[in-house]
């Protein structure tokens, strides 16, 4: 969870953001669209899990707490999903509809005449939202609505004003990311629009992609992946199981050869591009060959950046009426695949001891090389610059 500050003349405006890289893009536009407009709290919630709803809660309390008499109003996945249990927490003062967050007139104040400077030294660009798929076990299109795409030349001047404002990285972020375009004219592939920011901001240095359906990976993003330079060597994928039984309950579009055969593809081109993977531990019917499947592709995929969820029933999904494995079964299971891919990542770590790393320094003092690994910034290095190291040992997964 995130909470960002706005500030300025009047009383300062506060957006507590919670779950995906997506609503904290939003995020960002939300605050720069308020700006001192009163002492005012956004909540823009998550709805992914049971866990996250129940995030999002603790957090309208613990601003409420905090700050007794401002506006809380929430909006995101849960205040669609959850709006009638959330309408009943004293602490709520409203809502604001997820597909109109983003619209100033939503939130009663004049457009903004240009973007806010960017707060990161990294910027989230939204390039897509919804998704028009319908797996079993996911609220989120009940929440996000169908996919929806920003032309090429909109992403383009949200760039540029990142840009502008000294972002060395860019990160293309969605809901369904690689729909995108799916819904404009001629039905570009993604591939297309990466070309384009390549081509038309020669200067930018770093371009990063958030989770991706590796099916729907085109001939041409492809190609970027496995050999421009400035597109990172860093592929998520939105693997979710590696079995391809479950695949077929949860109603994914690729079968777990589908993943090995792209994966190993890149590596042949790019040796030194890092895996990551949103899995599922304990989805209904798992059985423990399926889970050993899931533990599996960890090791056979080398994934170092992995995203682990226990399985949550959602209502109003096909999944929740599906013969449910036990709580206790779902936990030990998410433990183990975080431990596999502890075991992987420290591997990976280690071998980097020694390599030259570019890493871009955040304000906390650490950075992220273009591998995504978490690297503890030199002495005296500057927030938005590029460093260049060879970590010597390894601290609680931190390169040193």
């Amino acid at each position: 969870m995130a909470r960002l500050r706005v500030s300025g003349p009047g009383p300062q405006a506060q957006v507590i953001s919670l779950g995906c890289r997506l609503n904290l893009a939003e995020s960002e536009r939300i605050r720069a669209m308020l700006g001192d407009a009163g002492d005012t709290i956004v909540v823009n919630s998550c709805a992914v899990t049971s866990e996250a709803v129940r995030q999002t809660r603790q957090a309208i309390r613990r601003a409420r707490r905090a700050n007794p008499d401002a506006r809380l109003l929430v909006t995101g996945c849960a205040a669609e999903t959850e709006r009638a249990d959330l309408a009943r927490m004293p602490e709520v003062d409203g809502f604001v509809a997820n597909a109109a967050k983003l619209d100033p007139r939503a939130w009663n104040i004049a457009p903004a005449p240009r973007p806010a400077p960017s707060r990161h030294t990294r910027a989230f660009i939204a390039i897509q939202n919804g998704c028009d798929h319908a797996c079993t076990f996911c609220i989120i299109p009940q929440g996000r609505g169908p996919s929806r795409s920003q032309p090429i030349d909109a992403v383009c001047r949200e760039i540029e004003g990142h840009l502008a404002e000294g972002a060395q990285e860019i990160v293309l972020t969605g809901v369904d990311v690689t729909s995108w375009g799916h819904d404009l004219p001629g039905e570009p592939p993604l591939g297309e629009l990466v070309a384009a920011i390549l081509l038309l901001f020669p200067t930018l240095r770093r371009l990063r992609m958030s989770s991706l359906d590796g099916i729907e990976i085109d001939p041409l993003l492809f190609e970027l992946l496995a050999g421009e330079a400035r597109v990172m060597p860093h592929l998520h994928l939105s693997l979710q199981h590696g079995h391809d039984l479950i695949l077929k309950r949860m109603k994914r579009r690729h079968l777990r050869a589908d993943a090995v055969r792209l994966v190993g593809r890149l590596k042949v081109r790019r040796p030194d591009i890092a895996i990551g993977a949103d899995l599922i531990a304990g989805f209904p019917t798992e059985s423990e060959d399926h889970h050993d499947a899931n533990l599996a592709i960890i090791r056979q995929l080398q994934i170092v950046h992995g995203h682990i969820f226990p399985y949550s029933p959602r209502h109003d999904t096909p999944a929740a009426r599906m013969p449910q494995v036990p709580r206790e079964t779902v936990k030990a299971r998410a433990a183990q695949l975080r431990a596999a891919v502890a075991e992987v990542r420290d591997s990976w770590l280690g071998s980097l001891i020694g390599q030259p790393l570019a890493i871009l320094v955040e304000r906390d003092g650490t950075g992220h090389a273009e591998n995504f690994a978490r690297v503890a910034a030199p002495p005296g290095a500057q927030a938005g610059t590029i460093a260049h190291i060879a970590p010597t040992r390894i601290e609680d997964t931190i390169l040193i």
